[in-house]
């Protein structure tokens, strides 16, 4: 291996991808179903080719990589965060605010307990609350700290190695404490409980432990025969009776010509209706019925799938059954998918949508369109905004090196990574407002996320890599436990406060501890042993808090503890 050396030491980027591949070749492996994630992994092959090789890096390549993740984890974020603070409800935002809160204090109380360095502590609370973005704004705000260049980069070295010790309970106490721990403690059976919040959402479930948001729409043609209860009523009357299957009358063939459906056009014996429905409501409610026919020219219309940005204020926070049977607007369009952020929120008459969710509605075109007006905004294709994407972390930047305070003699700023995240925040939320402003695509969204902050940490861990083994034996126990303490203390707040003071759906709150810590295993954990998706709820509506409030601790704690 020793070829390798010069080779790597004259051209860093060169491991750093490796340190990338291999890391997330090491973040897929699991046990169980837990493992420690690509950016986790990347790390430790950062650890361990730093110890082999002697690989110099750029702090400019760091910053670049880190801003770009910042910005990208801000601009997903801002959406879910704005509509939390405004429109989730503010026991979500309790809950999404007291669990970062707590994750914060118990570091700083661990670090001061245990006599902890700075880098030590900011290590700890970010492989605690599995939130690795903290490395990096740790790291900046110790190298704006009034110390010796030495003594900075010592320090910096220190947070992946604490990180490296606390994810891995991080993540498997989170997911234990999620399933198990919680429940437990609050004395409710997950499955009964879970059943209970469907029913009570109107949420049907089609086998056991699943349920679909997607179904089968279809327009279909049927021949009204003489003497059916269907003659002599209204279009409006006929799909009245049908309320509950949402069935609608979109075509009518009268007397061999097709004619101008109203809702108060009177259905005659022999007209040939199409009706459009979910498969199966049809089959159940009109097919055994009506007698079936084949009509192309009646037939024959265009449908329309379109994903509509919910940007129109009257509909945010009411129920799909308040919409569906207060707006005569709706009629003929179904609901296929409904995302928020990166979570598809199950579809039911109790569902609440909320502005910047994204609608995937189904039905004939014209309807469709008429549709997504009403409620916001048709998502086209998505670009880049390159434009926009540099101006904004340029701003950000500047704002981070440039907004300060002081504190005694020392003079504290708010950092580049830390603003660039506040920057993305807005420009996010602004864009699930106008979907056509400062436009960034998923694809490019998830690059910046997973390349810039892998890349980002393989860096720390070239430098890290020397000392580990040593810092290991130094610190390695005291450090664990205090993880193990980070990562329960909030999960342990978070829960009774909101259980017992807030009041909060227990299942929806299991999901929210997962969000407020970010940890996606941790949701699924609930969903399967709930067998129901139900949690997914509480879930988007702590995530938001839990990336942009733990992430801006890293930079408090240093300040905390230097002070």
């Amino acid at each position: 291996m020793e070829w390798l050396a010069p080779f790597f030491e004259k051209n860093p980027e060169v491991p750093t991808f490796l340190a990338i591949g291999l890391g997330y070749w090491i973040g897929s492996w699991k046990i169980r179903g837990v493992g420690i994630g690509p950016v986790t992994g990347s790390l430790l092959a950062g650890v361990l080719i730093g110890y082999f090789f002697h690989v110099p890096v750029s702090d400019t390549a760091k910053s670049l990589l880190f801003l770009l993740f910042m910005y990208g984890i801000g601009y997903s974020a801002g959406p879910g965060f704005v509509r939390g603070v405004r429109e989730g409800g503010w026991r979500w935002v309790a809950v999404g605010t007291i669990i970062p809160a707590a994750g914060l204090l118990t570091a700083y109380a661990m670090a001061r307990v245990l006599q902890l360095e700075v880098g030590y502590a900011a290590g700890m609370m970010s492989g605690g609350l599995t939130e690795s973005p903290v490395i990096g704004t740790a790291s900046e705000a110790i190298r704006s700290l009034p110390i010796a260049e030495a003594e900075k980069q010592r320090l910096v070295t220190q947070i992946p190695v604490a990180d490296a010790l606390c994810y891995l309970f991080g993540t498997v106490g989170l997911i234990l404490f999620c399933s198990h721990v919680g429940p437990w403690l609050l004395r409710i059976d997950m499955k009964a409980e879970a059943l209970k919040l469907e029913q009570e959402m109107g949420l049907e479930r089609e086998a056991r432990g699943v349920s679909s948001a997607w179904h089968m729409f279809e327009l279909r043609a049927y021949e009204i025969a003489p003497g059916g209860p269907a003659v002599g009523k209204t279009i409006a009357q006929a799909e009245n009776a049908l309320a509950n299957e949402r069935i609608f009358i979109e075509r009518v063939r009268r007397g061999g010509e097709i004619v101008p459906v109203r809702s108060d056009l009177v259905l005659q014996a022999d007209d040939v209706v199409g009706a459009i429905g979910r498969q199966e409501a049809l089959l159940r409610s009109v097919g055994d019925r009506r007698r079936e026919v084949f009509d192309r020219e009646l037939l024959d219309v265009p449908s329309a799938t379109f994903d509509v940005v919910l940007t129109n204020k009257e509909f945010s926070g009411r129920t799909l059954e308040e919409i569906a049977g207060a707006e005569e607007q709706f009629r003929g369009v179904f609901l296929r998918e409904i995302r928020r952020g990166n979570e598809r929120i199950p579809i039911a008459r109790g569902t609440r949508i909320y502005r910047g969710d994204l609608l995937t509605l189904h039905g004939l075109e014209p309807a469709v369109r008429r549709v997504a007006a009403a409620l916001g905004d048709v998502l086209q294709s998505r670009g880049t905004d390159y434009v926009s994407l540099g101006l904004a972390i340029f701003i950000g930047a500047l704002l981070g090196l440039v907004l300060a305070f002081h504190v005694g003699d020392v003079r504290i700023a708010l950092g580049a990574s830390v603003a660039t995240l506040l920057v993305g925040l807005a420009v996010g939320w602004r864009n699930s407002v106008r979907p056509n402003f400062a436009l960034l695509g998923d694809d490019a969204i998830d690059l910046m996320k997973s390349v810039g902050l892998a890349g980002f940490v393989a860096m720390i861990g070239f430098k890290a890599g020397p000392v580990f083994l040593q810092a290991l034996r130094e610190v390695g126990v005291s450090v664990f436990f205090g993880g193990v303490v980070v990562t329960l203390v909030p999960l342990v707040t978070g829960l009774f406060v909101g259980r017992y003071v807030l009041g909060l759906n227990p299942l929806l709150l299991l999901g929210a501890l997962a969000g407020a810590q970010t940890m996606t295993a941790g949701l699924a954990a609930v969903q399967e042993r709930s067998e129901s998706p139900v949690a997914v709820i509480g879930y988007s509506s702590t995530v938001a808090f839990g990336h942009v409030l733990i992430s801006i601790g890293g930079t408090a704690l240093v300040w905390m503890l230097h002070g």
